[in-house]
C-alpha cells in the first residue's frame, strides 16, 4: 500500500503549486495558506483565540442577518486571492464579510477566486503576530474590495482585547486606529453597526 506523505509544519516555506495545495493531505492542528506560491504554516488557534473569534463572528453574523443589503455573507473559512502576484497568494482571514456574495449561483459554481470581501478580520492571541500585524496589512491593502482590515488583539489579555482597525483611503491605509477594551466602535462601512470591545457582552 502506498504511503501518503502529510504536509505539516516542517513544510513551512516550501514551494507548492495551487493544484498541489488544493489536493494535498494536511497534518491536522495547523492552518495552511499559500503566499507567493509558498506554503505558510501556522498553529490552529487555541481555545482563548477561538473564543474571541467566535464572539466577533457572532456579532458580525447578527449584523448581516439584520442588514443583508450591506453584508450578505460572513465566512470563517474564506480564502482571499490577492491580485498582481506572479505566484498564487491567498491568505485565509479568520472572518471575511461580503457585500455581493453570489448566492444565486449553484454551490458547485462558487469559488473563492471569484469573490472578494468587503472587510476582513484576524484574531491575534497566541498565533504568529508577524502574519497579522505585518504580512496581512500589506496583502489585504492589495485587494481593492477590502475597505477595512481588523485585528482583534488579545495577546496581553484575551479578556480585555484591543481592536486595531485599518481603513482604506484610495491605495493606502489611513493611520491605524486602536479601539481599547470597553470602547465602542462604529464604521461607515457597516452602517448601524456598534461593537463594544468586550468579549463578555
Amino acid at each position: 500500500m502506498a504511503t501518503v506523505n502529510l504536509i505539516g509544519l516542517a513544510d513551512h516555506g516550501q514551494r507548492i503549486s495551487e493544484d498541489e495545495f488544493e489536493n494535498a493531505d494536511f497534518e491536522p492542528g495547523y492552518k495552511y495558506e499559500l503566499i507567493d506560491g509558498r506554503l505558510y504554516v501556522s498553529y490552529e488557534p487555541d481555545l482563548p483565540e477561538n473564543s474571541l473569534e467566535e464572539w466577533l463572528n457572532f456579532k458580525l453574523k447578527l449584523y448581516a442577518h439584520s442588514h443583508p443589503d450591506v453584508v450578505n455573507f460572513v465566512s470563517g473559512k474564506a480564502r482571499v486571492f490577492v491580485p498582481g502576484h506572479r505566484f498564487t497568494t491567498c491568505p485565509e482571514p479568520d472572518i471575511a464579510l461580503y457585500h455581493n456574495f453570489p448566492h444565486e449561483l449553484p454551490m458547485n459554481q462558487r469559488t473563492w477566486r471569484n469573490v472578494a470581501p468587503l472587510l476582513v478580520a484576524e484574531v491575534l492571541v497566541q498565533s504568529d503576530p508577524f502574519k497579522d500585524l505585518v504580512r496581512n496589512v500589506e496583502l489585504y491593502l492589495q485587494v481593492p474590495s477590502i475597505r477595512e482590515y481588523w485585528i482583534l488583539h488579545g495577546r496581553e489579555t484575551g479578556d480585555q482585547p484591543t481592536l486595531i482597525v485599518y481603513r482604506r483611503r484610495g491605495r493606502q491605509w489611513l493611520k491605524p486606529r486602536e479601539v481599547v477594551y470597553g470602547e465602542k466602535y462604529t464604521t461607515p462601512v457597516l452602517p448601524g453597526f456598534q461593537l463594544v470591545i468586550d468579549p463578555h457582552r
